[in-house]
Order: C-alpha cells, then structure tokens, then sequence
C-alpha cells in the first residue's frame, strides 16, 4: 500500500510543469541574477574631489590618496563646484573633497593649509572612511613638518626619528579567517530557500486526496495514518534532495562553487529535506483550504530566508534579528552548509544542525499525525 502511494505521489509530482519551475528553474534564474548583482559591488571607497588650487602641493596630495589601497580617487572637472555641492545637500553624493585656490602658496610659505571636506550630514556612515583617511594624511603632514622643526632645532636623524615614534604600537594580527564570498552566500541561501517551496506541492496534494473523495476510499481500508503519511512524505524527501543536488552541481560548475566534505553536505541536505516536508506535513493538516496554506508557506520560507541569514550574511544582520533568526531552520542550514563549505568542518562540526533540523521534521511527522483523523474526518464520502 505504501509502494503504491509513493508511485503515485513522485508519478504526479514529476508530470506537473510547475514543480520544475518552481523547484529548480526559479532558483537557478535566482541565483544567477543575485551572483551577478553581488560579484559586481565595488570593494573600494569613492574619494570624490575638486582641486581648484591645481598646484604641485595638491598633485602631491592627491597622489598620496591615490596610493592608499581601498580607495579610489573620482573627479568631475566638468561639473560646477557649487552643484556638486548641491548634490551633497540633495544626498546624492556621500562627500567632497575641495582644494581651495592657495591651498599650495600656503603650504609653501609655511602657513596652515586648509582643505574642505563637505558631507551629508544624514549619512556619515558613508563618508566616514574618507575622513577617517585624510585625518591620517593631515597627521603626515603634521609629522614632516614637526621633524623639519626638530632638525632646526639641532636634533639629529636617530633622536628626530626616536621623538617621533609613538609610544603605543598597533600590531595587526592576520587569522586565516574564511571570507563569506559572494558564492558561498547565494548559492546555499538560495537552495535552501527554494526547497521550502516543496510545502506547496504538498499542501496541495493533500487537500487533492482530501478533496477528491480517495482519502475517504482509503479509510476503509486497513491501512494505517502512519502508512498513509509516510507515502505522502517520502516522494517529497526524493524531490527536495534531486532540487539540492542540481542547485549545488549548478553552482559548483558554473561559479566553482567549493562543496567541502561531500558526506558532510550530504547529511545536512538529508536533513533538510526531512525538515521541510515535515513541516509541509505538519501544515498539510492544520491549514483548511490552498489559499490558506500558501499564505503559511510564504512567511515560513520568505520570513526564515530574511532572519535566518540566506539573503545577507547573517552578522551583517541587527542582533535583535540574529536572535530570531536562531529559532528557524533556514539559520542552521545555511550555517551547517557554509560551516563544511568555508570553514572546511567535518560531519563532526556540523551534527548540531543536522540534529535539529532533523528534530523539527519530526516534530512536524508528530503533529501530522495528531492532526490527520480531524482532516481525514472532513475528506468527501
């Protein structure tokens, strides 16, 4: 009885044109348009300027800022100073650079030189990266004039050098920490996403038997809620695993995506199609109409993609929103699978994912089975 409703199930499932949109052509279109979007963001600040003193002094400083990796210089010498101002107060640019006329006269007979950054005001996250670099080019400046000083004075090289040196030291120490790429963030968030989707189909399957009279049928057989639950949920497992297998080979071959430990993956995507159907099932039987189950699978699968960190890496998220998100399945998936894919961890380093999405899928079996005599009680006769 249970070979026949897993026949059934994967037989219809497969011969909807929908469950291949929806599973496998949706994500990859996905995947592809964010993977572009994201490899395409620039790494590097934006150093607007205009130089009106157009001296030797300001080529040298812009020169300087030039050399300062992470940054870039950007001029529009055909643009008014006052309108690039204005963009400024309209918020279309973050912040200028302007070397006043003198700037070089100035620095040369020894007078304070002065240079003009304006900013937005509402945005000084934006151009704080800027300040935060002239303000080390301004202290240069300060340090070679402080040693020309100290040599009129009479100090020699060593005591000028020794006077100058800070008496706190900044030591960078470089961890071999993995970086979250942009590959390693679409391509599992994404695949994770999609595979809730599958709730869909099995909503939908489930209110057809419901509907159609052959939940009724089989009530009059010997066979068991458990029999008949098991054969609905099975075919769903085989299809989220196929959409996970051909997501993750689509993103190792076209983006070279690096998997990790195959078994490692393996086991989380097990669990994760064990997750997902069991809540389909769980849903399959509390919800009492289509309409109404496509509302609850919506905010599972947009609102666990949003908190549980597939759209953007999760510590780029407000903590409040890391501390919902720890309570979805969506978070431990995608950590499990970027902790195996990054951070070269084993089965070992991952079983605490594994075994909660595995908890929740059946925790979802539990309830479905608790729910089905009310929803097999209002199938037709």
């Amino acid at each position: 009885m249970i070979g026949s409703i897993l026949r059934k199930e994967l037989s219809i499932t497969f011969k909807e044109k929908g469950t291949f949109f929806w599973l496998f052509v949706l994500p990859i279109l996905f995947i592809v348009m964010f993977s572009a979007i994201f490899s395409n963001t620039s790494q590097e600040y934006a150093v607007r300027y205009y130089d009106a003193d157009h001296s030797v002094a300001s080529e040298q400083l812009l020169n300087l800022i030039n050399q300062v990796e992470g940054f870039k210089l950007q001029n529009n010498s055909n643009e008014p100073l006052d309108d690039q101002l204005e963009g400024i107060r309209s918020g279309k640019i973050s912040s200028l650079l302007v070397i006043p006329k003198g700037y070089g006269e100035s620095l040369q007979s020894g007078a304070t030189a002065k240079l003009e950054l304006y900013r937005d005001a509402a945005d000084d996250n934006a151009s704080a990266p800027v300040s935060a670099l002239l303000g080390n080019i301004v202290s240069q400046y300060k340090e070679v004039k402080l040693a020309a000083v100290l040599e009129e004075l009479g100090q020699q090289g060593n005591a000028v050098e020794n006077i100058l040196t800070s008496p706190v030291e900044l030591q960078e120490m470089k961890e071999s920490a993995v970086k979250i790429d942009t590959v390693t963030q679409v391509v599992p968030g994404y695949t994770v996403m999609f595979v809730f989707f599958i709730m869909i189909t099995m909503v939908r399957n489930f209110l057809r038997d419901k509907n159609s009279g052959m939940l009724a049928r089989l009530s009059g057989t010997p066979m068991r809620s458990h029999h008949y639950l098991i054969g609905m949920w099975v075919p769903n497992i085989v299809v989220v695993l196929i959409q996970c297998t051909v997501l993750l080979l689509f993103g190792k071959i076209v983006y070279g995506l690096q998997l990790g430990d195959i078994s490692a993956v393996a086991l989380l995507i097990c669990c994760l199609a064990v997750c997902c159907t069991g809540i389909g099932l769980m849903l399959s039987m509390l919800v009492r109409s289509e309409n109404q189950g496509i509302g609850f699978v919506q905010i599972i699968t947009m609102g666990g993609a949003i908190v549980g960190g597939l759209w953007f890496p999760y510590d780029f998220l407000p903590e409040f929103v890391r501390m919902i998100g720890k309570f979805t399945p969506q978070f431990w998936a995608q950590r499990g699978l970027q902790d195996v894919m990054l951070r070269g961890m084993h089965i070992d380093g991952i079983w605490l994912n594994a075994t909660i999405l595995l908890g929740i899928g059946f925790v979802g079996l539990g309830i479905a089975l608790l729910g089905f005599r009310r929803f097999a009680n209002g199938s037709m006769h």
